[in-house]
């Protein structure tokens, strides 16, 4: 489906049928984010004089700053979750639940990582990391229970499950209804988990499948009643369709990107592939620094097509992928992201990783003045064209220069100081 056309997609539809679905998606949508409370817009309070502010208000959903923890490993139990708060998370993700988490046995070692410097050296630093760990295999009861408490505990902080189930309508619903239960503030639909269980349609197996990943979004979305997220893959050919599906069947915003399928490598010595689990592997989702650029990549191809096809007023946008520095968001954000989301960091770093990259993403701010995260979300879009513009552009641009070198354009304006130097700038060699 990958390499289909949105039309082509849409074609079990005719041009009429698929008008009077958009037409109740959208109203849904509108409904649904009527029930927030605030802007539909990224916004952010004026902060105090001179310094930057790095509140956001996405979807309704109120942030002290755009950091997120991503779905994982850093949200997966209550007492995590509590610590992300604490050191000062604009919000959490948590880790993936299911119905039934008796599917779900994680092996162990499930992780590898790729260190840089000559033949993977273990003084190296730390630039790739793979897992090939599934979502949580602890009972749906007592993640439902977790969410509950931090919820009454932590009342104005944002925490939004992330959901994946089989394909089964039954199913979505009861999950979305039982989570929502507890008080979340919104949900992630992970349609892009690469490894683990996708023979029961489950995670990339929807995200990768355009018509089917439209039926799914449908379900939930008639269902929900707080903001969703759809969280893509990057493992397909062009990351716009699914985002584009998603955002048309009702989600109020889109993640990007999920893990990369990888192989991590082998073990020259034993012969065997890493992560090695009783002398055998699997391929795995892979992260950290060196999927950065992809991530950059996959987010501004998602942010034109949302910029051009979208109300971005009323649609968000989350960059996923490598973030360890303020710089690093600093990125994603000016394509186009109104939060960012941080996994893999956090497990390298620790949770107080936050106050870092808050501090070093003011440090940015200020030098460009920036007073708020509005203030240059989306600044660097509109500087990405086609290499055709790129080849025009530059074909005008040598020719200015050579017009410029060509010298003076009239007699009033040579100059007694400058005369030898304005004859040679009308010198053809």
């Amino acid at each position: 489906m990958a390499s289909l056309s949105f039309t082509q997609i849409r074609g079990r539809h005719s041009l009429a049928e698929f008008a009077a679905v958009r037409t109740r998606q959208t109203s849904l949508t509108n409904q649904r984010l009527r029930n927030r409370i605030g802007s539909l817009r990224v916004v952010a309070d004026a902060g105090a004089k001179g310094e930057p502010d790095l509140s956001v208000t996405v979807n309704g959903l109120q942030m002290p700053n755009p950091f997120v923890i991503g779905s994982g490993p850093p949200g997966t139990n209550y007492t995590v979750m509590k610590r992300a708060f604490d050191e000062g998370w604009g919000a959490v993700i948590a880790k993936t639940v299911s119905l039934d988490a008796s599917k779900v046995i994680n092996v162990t070692p499930r992780y590898a990582r790729l260190r840089a410097g000559a033949n993977g050296s273990a003084k190296g630093q730390i630039i790739g990391w793979e897992n090939i760990e599934l979502i949580s295999d602890r009972p749906l009861e007592t993640m439902l229970s977790e969410f509950k408490r931090l919820k009454e505990e932590y009342p104005e902080r944002i925490l939004i499950a992330s959901i994946m189930e089989e394909y089964d309508k039954a199913a979505w619903e009861e999950l979305i209804d039982r989570v929502e239960q507890t008080g979340i503030d919104a949900i992630e639909v992970n349609f892009s988990c690469p490894h683990g269980m996708p023979e029961r349609k489950m995670g990339a197996a929807v995200g990768q499948d355009c018509v089917l990943l439209e039926e799914v979004c449908g379900w939930v979305n008639a269902k929900a009643t707080v903001p969703v997220w759809a969280k893509m893959t990057p493992n397909i050919t062009d990351i716009t369709q699914p985002a584009r599906v998603a955002l048309s069947s009702g989600c109020e915003g889109v993640a990007a990107i999920n893990t990369i399928m990888s192989v991590m490598g082998i073990n020259l010595k034993t012969l065997r592939p890493e992560p090695c689990v009783e002398g055998y592997s699997t391929p795995g989702g892979y992260s950290s620094k060196a999927v950065h650029p992809i991530a950059l990549g996959k987010v501004m191809n998602i942010a034109k097509m949302m910029k051009s096809e979208f109300n971005l007023e009323q649609y968000s946008l989350s960059g996923i992928g490598g973030v360890e520095t303020g710089n690093d968001a600093a990125e994603f954000i000016l394509l186009g992201a109104s939060t960012v989301q941080v996994c893999t960091g956090v497990m390298m770093h620790g949770y107080g990783l936050v106050k870092k990259l808050c501090e070093e993403l003011k440090d940015f701010m200020k030098m460009h003045n920036f007073s708020s995260i509005e203030d240059f979300r989306g600044a660097s879009l509109d500087y990405f064209t086609t290499h055709t513009d790129l080849v025009r552009r530059q074909k005008e641009a040598i020719e200015l220069r050579k017009a410029v070198k060509k010298g003076l354009q009239s007699d009033k304006d040579w100059t007694g100081d400058g005369f030898v130097k304005e004859t040679e700038s009308m010198v053809s060699n």
